[in-house]
């Protein structure tokens, strides 16, 4: 099976993590986002790099960073 098989169904696939935390910042802002997604880098002194590290070593956490994404994106195209 190609790469490009194995990622058509990953609705993330192509998306960088700078990019939907971003995304999310920008949606939900950093204190609305640290009550949905209880982590300290999103509540004290929140930066996009900070969040980002914390994000790429803690595997738990950007899952459910990506789970929010997709909540947020599904319910973006619901309203429309």
């Amino acid at each position: 099976m190609s790469e490009a098989e194995k990622n058509k169904n990953n609705p993330l696939h192509g998306i960088k993590l700078k990019n939907i935390l971003e995304d999310l910042v920008k949606h939900y802002g950093w204190k609305k986002l640290s009550q949905y997604i209880d982590i300290r880098c999103f509540l004290f002194d929140p930066t996009i790099n900070s969040s980002l590290k914390f994000l790429r070593k803690t595997p738990w956490a950007r899952a459910k960073v990506e789970e929010l994404y997709l909540d947020m994106i599904e319910n973006k195209s619901s309203k429309q």
